[in-house]
């Protein structure tokens, strides 16, 4: 695996710089209920879309492409996309730096959500999310299912912010044995994940799980660790009836033009200087809403 490599860490350098801003302190200890500080307009009969994940469902981007990080409405991505071309009401639960391990519990180890890679203060600590929750974003995902059972789709986009807190703090970036046991703790989270959104939530509507893309899929070096991942997300999304939206695909295919370059293909967020931040442009985020449609035939 290359580097520089992390698609979501951006944001824990952002919440680093930003740390001396003012906001809520961030969540310690596992939150067994979650707590809306703003409540969602969505009521129990109206047909509705729960988004969880990261910074890519976020809709994070760097500047200057945002003007203000207070403001999470200058935040879309694939979420934004799907309720409007769906009809649903979305609400998205989705958290800048988050890892499988802190979505359960905002006290473990987070890579710019909660804390970020080095324990330092995260996004949550100085800008809004797209919903304004107490703990976990698991414990806020079941405490709202449980009060919108008839909510009709969720998606579930997390995992690569574990590979990212793995490269940055192992003594081989993430090599060998260090990838195996990251990958087994992703797969063992994810299961939590969804057994709690299945079982203890009591979900039983469609349920996708979002799988990552390449930056570079002329590059082994980019695609191996991303086949790897989308590989420990596979087992849990199929033992708890998830669908499977395939953005690794839809990022090839859509790259095909550019020798599988997701830069040039205009996928990912540009830079000042010509390059590409790794989080998903606009044009990016489509192709992923598209993937998740494709996955649940519509």
């Amino acid at each position: 695996m290359t580097r520089p490599w992390p698609l979501l860490a951006v944001a824990a350098l952002v919440a680093a710089a930003c740390a001396a801003c003012s906001g809520p302190p961030a969540d310690s200890g596992h939150a067994v209920v979650a707590v809306a500080r703003s409540s969602p307009s969505q009521t129990p009969g109206e047909p509705g879309y729960l988004a969880l994940g990261d910074s890519i469902a976020f809709g994070w981007r760097p500047l200057p492409s945002v003007a203000d990080y207070r403001n999470q409405a200058d935040f879309t991505a694939y979420p934004e996309d799907l309720a409007e071309t769906l009809k649903l009401n979305v609400v998205n639960a989705a958290c800048p730096g988050e890892t499988t391990a802190s979505m359960i519990n905002p006290g473990a180890p987070s890579n710019g959500c909660e804390t970020n890679a080095r324990g330092g203060p995260g996004y949550r600590t100085f800008a809004p999310l797209h919903v304004g929750y107490r703990g976990s974003q698991l414990s806020f995902a079941v405490w709202y299912l449980q009060r919108h059972p008839d909510t009709e789709l969720v998606t579930v986009g997390i995992g690569a912010n574990d590979l990212f807190r793995c490269q940055a703090l192992t003594p081989g970036h993430c090599a060998g044995a260090e990838l195996v046991q990251t990958l087994a703790e992703v797969t063992q989270n994810l299961d939590t994940i969804l057994s709690d959104l299945r079982l203890q939530a009591g979900y039983q509507n469609t349920l996708v799980v979002v799988l990552y893309y390449a930056n570079n899929y002329a590059d082994p070096a980019s695609v191996a660790p991303i086949q790897a991942l989308d590989g420990a997300l596979t087992g849990p999304a199929r033992r708890y009836g998830a669908l499977l939206a395939d953005g690794f695909d839809a990022f090839r295919l859509a790259s095909i033009q550019t020798d599988g370059n997701t830069c040039a293909a205009g996928l990912r967020v540009k830079l000042a200087d010509g390059g590409c931040d790794l989080h998903p442009s606009a044009y990016g985020q489509q192709v992923l809403a598209t993937a998740v449609r494709e996955a649940i035939g519509s």
